[in-house]
């Protein structure tokens, strides 16, 4: 995917994890890119860590702020103030991050903020590197093979239906938990079995929550084998009581930023594209 930009525009990419650096070298195709937060051992030749001068764009990591208001690094030598990136901030500038909250609207009051996870192309498009990195942890953590096992997903959205296509090849028996006849007839357009989530079987090998409300409590929980793997796809709050299943010696994981964990490249691609389509309509708007 290129898109054409009239004028080079200057973007600073902050913090985050691999998918923020390779969102940067996407970028560069197009624009005059750097980034911050990183350390030397992370970098090519060619690139820095050094923020110079203002800039049109700045790329926030997700989540963009940690617990002490600070943009994490994990990749650098230490957590980022906003502050030090205000001061990069030209005048009309324009600042992308992943799950934007209050907080974030207050730290950079009077500067325009997009939250990249919102636009329905990037969920679309990370919806086949998150199911991706959710079977690959049922391989890794499973004692049996998908082949024959008995599955459920919760959710038919975009990942539960790119969960369906991906389990459906490795010869899994796949259900989907919906909650009316749109998503049972979803189910049914995947090749797979439905039933509805206020009546849901327990016996299942492997479930994926992909629903980001309370699904699994500990009453539901409890009615399933220990030997079941439960898999989170949500976003907070999540959608199993992960307390309870601690409890009850269930094996629950809650997968959360799996597209920048497992498939850094892809993500950071995807978010790199995203931006770029955000930046191409602002100045189509303009015109």
């Amino acid at each position: 995917m290129e898109i054409i930009m009239k004028n080079r525009l200057r973007i600073l990419t902050v913090g985050g994890d691999m998918r923020q650096l390779y969102c940067a070298r996407r970028l560069a195709r197009e624009c005059d890119t750097s980034v911050t937060g990183f350390d030397k051992e992370y970098l090519t030749a060619s690139e820095s860590s050094d923020a110079e001068g203002r800039y049109d764009c700045i790329i926030l990591p997700v989540p963009p702020l940690n617990d002490d208001g600070n943009i994490p690094a994990p990749c650098g030598s230490g957590d980022i103030s906003p502050d030090e990136i205000k001061k990069h901030l030209a005048e009309g500038s324009v600042i992308f991050a992943g799950h934007v909250g209050e907080k974030l609207r207050e730290t950079f009051s009077g500067t325009e903020i997009v939250d990249y996870l919102e636009r329905e192309e990037l969920s679309l498009k990370n919806a086949i590197p998150t199911a991706e990195g959710a079977v690959q942890i049922a391989l890794e953590e499973l004692p049996v093979t998908l082949s024959g096992l008995s599955v459920l997903i919760v959710g038919m959205g975009r990942i539960g239906t790119a969960l369906s296509t991906i389990l459906k090849g490795f010869g899994a028996d796949v259900t989907a938990a919906v909650r009316n006849e749109k998503g049972a007839a979803k189910a049914r357009l995947a090749g797979i079995k439905s039933v509805y989530t206020d009546n849901l079987p327990t016996d299942y090998g492997l479930v994926f929550n992909t629903a980001p409300e309370l699904v699994f409590n500990r009453e539901l929980l409890g009615k399933f084998s220990d030997s079941t793997l439960f898999i989170d796809l949500a976003s907070k709050p999540g959608g199993i009581d992960f307390e309870s299943a601690s409890e009850l010696g269930i094996r629950a994981i809650w997968a959360l930023g799996l597209p920048g964990k497992t498939a850094p490249v892809t993500a950071g691609e995807i978010i790199a594209e995203t931006v770029m389509v955000v930046l191409d309509e602002r100045r189509m708007a303009d015109e």
